[in-house]
């Protein structure tokens, strides 16, 4: 076993993670013996200790300012629980000659690449713009599913047009600019519909990037 003979002994593993400074934890079963481990339990750090969220894509949502550049909507599968989150962006003219790339709970490659992509098939200069985003409540993502909503935070803050309220993005983006269909989008239907969202954009009603966009742009 090695270096991992602890974890055999056991029944369990468990891993809690999160920012050391931010309000949520996730917990997950990194082994179980006795059942799955595609469940994820979200938790809040409280005076006593930590308590159970219950309805964790409402607490992610909880601050956020509706009508404002640069916010997007996307959701994500942790385990087998869909959850909506917020992603901020935040894009201003860079007086540096290689502008900056800040990214708190997603890499910065995954930046770099959709800013790419939005330049070269949405002619949005960001080879000259510093970009920062953030994704809200200290949640870490981790998947493409998130990609869609996280192109659609940069393109808003750089074309200073809102995006509609009750509007939340799934999709995996291209390279080639295509928007791709993701894992379990009726379950994520559902967690938008419940939580009051009325348009979904993802494919396959919308196949690239240019598409959205463009709906941004009128």
């Amino acid at each position: 076993a090695g270096p991992k003979v602890l974890e055999h002994i056991v029944d369990a593993v468990l891993e809690l993670s999160g920012e050391r400074t931010g309000q949520y934890r996730l917990l997950r079963a990194i082994k179980n013996r006795f059942g799955p481990t595609d469940e994820v339990g979200v938790f809040e750090v409280v005076e006593a200790g930590m308590a159970e969220v219950k309805n964790p894509s409402a607490a992610f949502l909880e601050n956020r300012v509706e009508g404002s550049p640069g916010s997007a909507i996307a959701c994500v599968i942790e385990g087998t629980r869909p959850l909506m989150i917020e992603v901020q962006a935040l894009v201003i003219h860079s007086p540096m000659p290689n502008p900056r790339r800040v990214a708190r709970g997603i890499p910065v490659s995954k930046i770099q690449v959709l800013a790419a992509v939005l330049e070269k098939f949405c002619g949005l200069t960001l080879s000259t713009s510093d970009i920062y985003v953030n994704v809200a409540g200290g949640f870490t993502i981790t998947e493409t599913a998130a990609d869609l909503g996280l192109a659609m935070a940069i393109a808003s803050s750089y074309m200073s047009r809102p995006i509609k309220s009750g509007t939340v993005y799934v999709g995996e983006v291209g390279l080639l600019g295509e928007v791709r269909k993701v894992k379990l989008l009726e379950k994520r239907l559902k967690e938008g519909k419940r939580l009051g969202f009325t348009k979904v954009i993802a494919p396959p009603d919308i196949h690239s990037i240019q598409e959205v966009i463009s709906g941004l742009k009128r």
